[in-house]
């Protein structure tokens, strides 16, 4: 619940105001994609999670797909703090994956939404 929370937050946080909240036209996409992926992921994970105990590998594949968003936005972007936010998400997917492989069906995901919240951060003026 809480992830879905930080998820639909962030979805409000990035979107809207992408092209103020960041200062130049490239960041400001890099941010909108980011939000799209990082929401799209971060329900997906969520939901996968919720029912990883009927099928962890419905869990695995979101985090799959998570892991192919990331990997196009931090490709396409050249923003320094947002590629070491995408790094940060890109560790808790790894943690989640690793618990989900040592056989927990109920791994801790609120590092995912710690990482989100660091984009948003890098996404939001200061």
């Amino acid at each position: 619940m809480k992830l879905r929370t930080a998820a639909i937050a962030l979805a409000a946080v990035l979107t809207v105001p992408a092209l103020t909240a960041c200062d130049a036209i490239s960041t400001a996409m890099d941010c909108a994609n980011t939000a799209v992926a990082i929401t799209d992921g971060a329900n997906d994970l969520q939901q996968a999670v919720s029912q990883a105990g009927n099928s962890p590998q419905d869990a695995k594949n979101a985090l799959d797909q998570i892991d192919a968003n990331l990997k196009k936005i931090g490709d396409q972007t050249d923003n320094a703090d947002l590629g070491k936010a995408i790094e940060s998400m890109n560790t808790a997917v790894k943690n989640v994956r690793a618990s989900l492989d040592s056989g927990n069906t109920v791994p801790d995901i609120k590092p995912v939404a710690d990482a989100a919240g660091e984009i948003s951060k890098v996404c939001t003026p200061g």
